[in-house]
C-alpha cells in the first residue's frame, strides 16, 4: 500500500519535529556519506521534509568543519561542515545545531545536508529531488506534494 501523500502547505508553523521510518542513503564525492533507519524530519510550512541524520550514520571521516554559522528563529545556530574526499571539497554541504533551541534538543548533534549537492539521496531506494533554490535543504519524493518554498514557478513562495 502507498503512503499517503504529505501536503506541505499543511505542515505546521512553527515547524514539527518527527521521526522518519525510511532507510537513508546518501552519497557524496563518491563515498557513501550516510546511511540510516533512523532519522528526524522537521516539517515546516511550504517545505519538503528536512532529515537529520544520528552521528553514527555519518562517515564522520568525510567532514571537516567549515567556517561560519546561520540562525534559525526555531532551531537556533547552526554549524557548517564541508565534505571532503580524494582533493575534492563540497564546501558548507552539511549542518548541525549542536546545541539547538529547547522545542528541538532532540537534533542536538544531528547532521542535515543539502541533497543539490550530493551525488544522490534516497528514502527506501527512491531517489530524492532537492528542494528548489539552493538555500534550502528540503528532501522532495514523491510523498510530498508542493508547491515548495523557493520554486520560481511561484515567486509568492520564495
Amino acid at each position: 500500500m502507498a503512503a499517503p501523500i504529505e501536503r506541505v502547505c499543511d505542515y505546521p508553523r512553527p515547524p514539527a519535529l518527527v521521526p522518519g521510518t525510511q532507510r537513508v542513503v546518501v552519497r557524496a564525492l563518491g563515498q557513501l556519506l550516510a546511511e540510516s533507519a533512523t532519522s528526524l524530519r522537521v516539517l515546516e510550512t511550504f517545505h519538503p521534509p528536512t532529515l537529520y541524520l544520528p552521528p553514527e550514520a555519518m562517515c564522520l571521516e568525510l567532514l571537516q568543519p567549515a567556517a561560519g554559522s546561520s540562525f534559525c528563529e526555531w532551531k537556533g545556530v547552526a554549524r557548517y561542515f564541508d565534505v571532503v574526499h580524494d582533493g575534492r571539497r563540497l564546501p558548507r554541504a552539511v549542518w548541525s545545531y549542536p546545541q539547538p533551541t529547547e522545542a528541538f534538543a532532540p537534533l542536538a548533534g544531528w547532521f542535515a545536508l543539502y541533497p543539490a549537492l550530493m551525488d544522490g539521496c534516497w528514502l527506501d531506494d527512491e531517489p530524492v529531488r532537492p528542494q528548489p533554490g539552493g538555500f534550502y535543504g528540503g528532501w522532495i519524493t514523491a510523498a510530498v506534494q508542493g508547491p515548495f518554498k523557493g520554486d520560481p514557478l511561484h515567486p509568492e513562495l520564495i
